[in-house]
């Protein structure tokens, strides 16, 4: 049975205890920084870098356990950088594709990726670290993902688009084929991009223009 510890204690968790049960494998350990109550019953939850700490000293290393990071949305860059703390203190990082998804035999996956109930990953796309590929997600032909990459519920990336690192696409939005979304962009739900988005930018609405994320 593969033992997992989860960082993140909020509703992205319970989610991903459901596929880590449905492989009869179970979480023995959650993490957050915030005191909040535990996202899955009878589960030990720790807070805070001195909790994780202090949980990683006691830990028996006979059995190897794996490190999933809960923490969706436009929190990419956050993901990816506690994956790798996790990994620095001996974690095997997790890997999660539901049972009803559908990933090509040729894209490749970086490790601690995230593949939801429905999702679609299809020929040659490449995916990097920690991403989440969200339900009923579609991910076309070809597509190239940096590392931490969220592409949310019912989110469409046509052929041969290219995302950079720590950018979210919302839920329901879709991106035409061969178009560039620079590192860190946001992409608002529902919206329809239909040429470049820059390093940073929030774009919004059909066809897709930037806004000013400060206001």
């Amino acid at each position: 049975m593969k033992q997992f510890a989860i960082w993140g204690s909020a509703g992205h968790a319970k989610v991903l205890n459901d596929i880590i049960k449905s492989n009869d494998g179970r979480v023995v350990a959650l993490f957050d920084r915030q005191e909040v109550t535990a996202a899955i019953p009878d589960v030990p939850i720790f807070y805070g870098d001195e909790g994780f700490e202090t949980w990683c000293n006691a830990w028996d290393r006979a059995s190897p356990i794996f490190a999933l990071v809960a923490i969706g949305g436009a929190r990419g860059k956050d993901r990816h950088s506690i994956q790798n703390k996790m990994q620095a203190q001996g974690f095997r990082i997790g890997d999660i594709v539901h049972q009803r998804a559908t990933v090509s035999e040729n894209a490749k996956l970086g490790s601690g990726i995230q593949v939801l109930a429905q999702a679609l990953i299809a020929a040659d796309c490449d995916i990097g670290e920690a991403c989440i590929i969200n339900h009923h997600a579609n991910v076309d032909h070809e597509c190239i993902l940096g590392h931490g990459v969220h592409i949310a519920p019912g989110a469409v990336l046509c052929g041969c688009v290219r995302v950079g690192d720590y950018a979210m696409v919302g839920a329901g939005a879709v991106v035409l084929p061969r178009i560039d979304i620079g590192a860190g962009a946001v992409i608002g739900a529902g919206a329809v991009v239909t040429k470049n988005v820059p390093a940073g930018s929030t774009v919004v609405g059909n066809p897709a223009r930037e806004i000013d994320s400060s206001l």
